[in-house]
């Protein structure tokens, strides 16, 4: 398996982990893009992003596909997905109801590659309750998501403040 999962919060330093990652890995990497530029706002993250990449790197966006656009990778390629946060957001608008399904497909997907992936997604379930029913369905699918991405990857990092905490499987106890 070659499958790290970042996950934290926001500007938690997930995305900077994961550059510095592959950088280190010394192979081509694909930027796999979550993120459409919907908004001025959106757009300047997108462009701020953008400038922290090598230009020998490639980008692909892929709102949605992922698990088709990992399977597409180049073999030789460490890959770079950023972020499962916006691909499930992108799913529920879309009206996906498979969901979960789609991310057990690309994780494997992603755990099965020889050259390294690395996945970023935001933790929101360690907040407050949201008051509205989307939100609350937002947070609780992303956290079925991130779990199953954690299933699959070997390794699995929680990012606060630029640190990492590793995260390791939970283990059955016989009783």
């Amino acid at each position: 398996m070659t499958l790290t999962l970042l996950v934290g919060g926001a500007r938690s330093g997930k995305s900077t982990l994961a550059l510095r990652r592959a950088e280190a890995l010394g192979l081509p990497v694909v930027f796999v893009a979550t993120a459409e530029a919907r908004d001025s706002e959106m757009a300047d993250r997108i462009a701020r992003h953008q400038a922290e990449r090598p230009e020998t790197w490639s980008t692909l966006e892929v709102p949605c596909d992922l698990g088709d656009a990992i399977e597409q990778l180049p073999a030789e390629a460490a890959a770079i997905v950023d972020c499962l946060t916006l691909w499930v957001a992108n799913l529920m608008e879309r009206g996906d109801d498979d969901i979960e399904a789609a991310a057990d497909s690309a994780a494997r997907r992603a755990a099965q590659r020889n050259a390294p992936v690395i996945a970023v997604s935001n933790e929101v379930g360690m907040g407050i309750v949201p008051d509205h029913p989307l939100g609350r369905a937002y947070r609780d699918r992303l956290g079925r998501v991130n779990a199953i991405w954690a299933s699959h990857a070997q390794e699995a990092l929680l990012v606060v403040a630029g640190r990492t905490l590793d995260l390791q499987p939970t283990r059955s106890f016989d009783g």
